[in-house]
């Protein structure tokens, strides 16, 4: 089992002790809180995330050892919470594990497919996108 697979586990046995979805989204909106604050200038038109219906940032940094290490930010305490998840599954990883993510299974696996609102649907898949996008960017400097 790789890296990403290993942390989709723990993230669905978390889920599944939780049980209910009231309960989910509490735990989702607690791990946002943990997420580390960006600083103004991190807060640019270059690190924001289109697509999103909230102030989305996502500020992406390639690692010495080939990993890239993702931090990120929005003004919504429930997406906070989505990218606290999308950053315990990514961040670390090299550009190719990024690239082979599978977004819309982890998060069927997750439940989250059938209890976001569209909306905040399409703001995950945004940020999923930018977060490929600049992985496969990181990919084609290096060719």
């Amino acid at each position: 089992m790789d890296r990403i697979d290993q942390g989709l586990t723990d993230l669905a046995e978390e889920f599944e002790l939780l049980g209910d979805w009231e309960e989910r989204y509490r735990y989702v909106i607690e791990l946002g809180k943990d997420l580390a604050a960006l600083t103004e200038a991190e807060r640019s038109e270059s690190n924001k995330v289109r697509g999103c219906a909230s102030q989305v940032w996502l500020v992406t940094e390639p690692q010495t050892d080939g990993t890239i290490n993702l931090r990120g930010d929005s003004d919504a305490h429930i997406v906070r919470g989505l990218i606290a998840l999308l950053l315990h599954l990514l961040s670390g990883r090299t550009a190719a594990e990024i690239l082979a993510f599978d977004a819309r299974a982890a998060f069927g696996r997750l439940g989250l497919a059938d209890h976001l609102s569209a909306q905040r649907s399409n703001g995950l898949a945004s940020m999923v996108e930018r977060l490929r996008r600049d992985a496969n960017a990181l990919i084609t400097a290096k060719s």
